[in-house]
């Protein structure tokens, strides 16, 4: 063992270890916005994009990201500088990345909090519940409060380090979150009149319909639900033993992931669709027609404080990796300890997230430039946000991750890697043609749709 293995701290378990890396990508991105896309997309020909390309991508990803991360055994940035120093930069990108996602995750998180309080302590949204979410947002205090609370818990939880209290929490709250979901799913299917029709239109795929714009959107939905392009997978693979099968992990990561996402369409998508509801609401989609379903349900309000709850969950089981990439970059760049700069990077994360959360109160006029083939947009500075990391840098960090894997280590040292020298098998030509060919591809159809070049 050398001196770095040595050095860090491991998972105590595989169960914990794949408990906390599925629940990095498990969150909003796959209760939120994998139904409004899943909807506006076409129902079930976008479920057969997408999962076709968690196969091709997000599983092989997850593969060439673990497996930079355990070689390397340093934070995101010193991971990918482990073979040459210069190619540190693909991690600072997805430092950066994942930091800015970040400044918006926990106002979005601290939304759910609100509403999660709201339904426990029996609060009317009344028969508006787009100005009820409206009325809240705009506020200059109460939302960061609220994203304060959420940050502070993850600050406090990461504080004794992801692979000692994280690890035991979320080996709790990722199953919870699952039976959770169950339950919603099938108490909002059996109480909705017409919600059979909506799990035809959710399941059963329309050709008709395909595109590549629905290509690329599902492609994009990968990247969140599966958590690539982000470094969740090399800080994780940083902690994680020779013992590990990082292919096996691997596939159960990805099988979780993906589950999760096909659960949150089985909620929500029969649920609107048998109420005549439109579900492509973007950001307020859960806090405006899912509080609208629930307020008509029998038995909405248990419902209703369920799905918050298991929304809660996904929110924490996120922010307790994605917190932790700038946090490590942090302490290893300056030579700090962990719970110093575990306080340092929550409070710049809280600062940003302040910032954002007054875009839709006291900078709701501040807007930020985005140009396209169709000429010059101005967004808020969430959807500007969003946009830049989701659609622009996510993709661009699984590009250069495939570059690294190709052209840098070589298809050699990475198969060594993978499989402990041999011991877990061998790496097949197709997973080359992916990483080398593939995934590059989808990665351009995505930064192609994001510029309107892919309609």
């Amino acid at each position: 063992m050398d001196k770095n293995e040595s050095n860090r701290t491991h998972f105590g378990s595989r169960f914990g270890y794949i408990m906390v890396a599925a629940g990095a990508a498990i969150g909003l991105g796959n209760i939120w916005r994998f139904p409004y896309l899943a909807y506006g997309g076409g129902g079930g020909i976008f479920i057969l994009c997408y999962l076709v390309i968690a196969i091709i991508m997000g599983h092989p990803m997850v593969e060439m990201e673990t497996a930079t991360g355990r070689y390397g055994r340093g934070n995101v940035a010193a991971s990918f500088g482990a073979i040459k120093k210069k190619y540190s930069f693909i991690g600072i990108i997805a430092v950066i990345c994942t930091t800015l996602i970040d400044f918006y995750y926990i106002v979005v998180g601290g939304w759910v909090l609100k509403y999660a309080f709201s339904y426990l302590s029996g609060a009317n949204f009344g028969t508006d519940t787009q100005k009820y979410f409206d009325t809240f947002i705009a506020k200059d205090i109460s939302p960061i409060v609220f994203s304060a609370i959420i940050v502070i818990i993850t600050a406090i939880l990461l504080y004794f380090g992801i692979t000692n209290i994280v690890e035991k929490v979320t080996k709790v709250i990722m199953p919870a979150l699952f039976i959770l979901l169950i339950i919603c799913g099938i108490w909002a299917v059996f109480s909705t009149p017409g919600a059979t029709e909506g799990l035809k239109y959710y399941l059963l795929p329309d050709f008709s319909k395909f595109s590549f714009k629905v290509v690329a959107d599902a492609a994009t939905q990968v990247l969140f639900s599966v958590g690539i392009g982000w470094g969740i997978f090399v800080t994780l693979g940083a902690s994680l033993s020779k013992d590990h099968n990082i292919k096996k992990d691997a596939m159960w990561v990805t099988i979780c992931d993906t589950a999760v996402a096909l659960l949150a369409g089985f909620v929500i998508i029969p649920s609107a669709f048998g109420a005549g509801v439109d579900v492509a609401k973007g950001p307020s989609l859960i806090f405006v027609v899912m509080t609208q379903i629930f307020e008509e349900l029998p038995g909405g309000r248990i419902i209703g404080t369920l799905f918050f709850l298991a929304l809660i969950f996904a929110v924490l089981s996120t922010l307790f990796t994605i917190m932790e990439i700038p946090i490590k970059w942090f302490e290893e760049t300056f030579k700090i300890v962990h719970k110093k700069a575990t306080i340092i990077v929550s409070f710049i994360i809280l600062l940003g997230g302040a910032v954002v959360s007054l875009g839709f109160g006291l900078l709701k006029n501040f807007t930020l430039p985005w140009a396209d083939v169709n000429g010059l947009a101005h967004y808020n500075l969430y959807d500007w946000l969003d946009t830049f990391t989701a659609y622009l840098l996510l993709p661009l960090g699984c590009l250069l991750t495939c570059f690294y894997i190709v052209k840098v280590w070589g298809f050699k040292g990475y198969e060594k890697e993978l499989t402990a020298d041999g011991r877990d098998g061998k790496l097949s030509s197709l997973q080359k043609i992916l990483a080398t060919i593939v995934i590059p591809i989808l990665m351009i159809i995505i930064i192609l749709n994001c510029f309107g070049i892919i309609k």
